[in-house]
């Protein structure tokens, strides 16, 4: 179901915005933006579904501690700004500059990334935990 809106501007014009089909077709084909708040909200839900991805990655393969937070940053950091300058080809100038967008949803994305990450590492390597524990207080 698509379904289009339109926006009244400060000045009073109105501006009708995208489907959601639209915005999602651009979003994996280099395009133009006229509009500069549908390409961060792209960036924005693209970060939260990688974040989450990257969760569910880091809790199969037992990472743990500082390694995977710092991958995690350097990672997210990464694709966001190379999908922006170099894929999508915008001015970051235009979205005042180049840590705007790779700030943009950056810590929704890694609480979402955080809570992903727990759940799946405690879920599939519990016994492991459990079993390091016992050792250590036996010891």
């Amino acid at each position: 179901m698509a379904t289009r809106t339109n926006t009244i501007e400060r000045n009073g014009t109105v501006k009708s915005s995208s489907t959601l089909r639209e915005i999602c077709a651009r979003a994996i084909t280099k395009s133009e933006w006229p509009d500069k708040d549908e390409f961060l909200d792209v960036i924005y839900w693209s970060r939260q579904v990688f974040g989450i991805i990257l969760g569910i990655i880091w809790g199969i393969f037992p990472l743990k501690g500082f390694l995977g937070l710092v991958l995690f940053a350097a990672i997210s950091c990464g694709v966001v700004y190379l999908y922006a300058i170099n894929f999508q080809n915008v001015d970051e100038d235009a979205y005042g500059g180049a840590w705007e967008l790779i700030k943009e949803g950056f810590m929704t994305s890694f609480a979402g990334f955080l809570v992903t990450w727990i759940i799946f590492y405690t879920g599939l390597h519990y016994e492991s935990i459990i079993a390091s524990k016992t050792v250590s207080a036996s010891s």
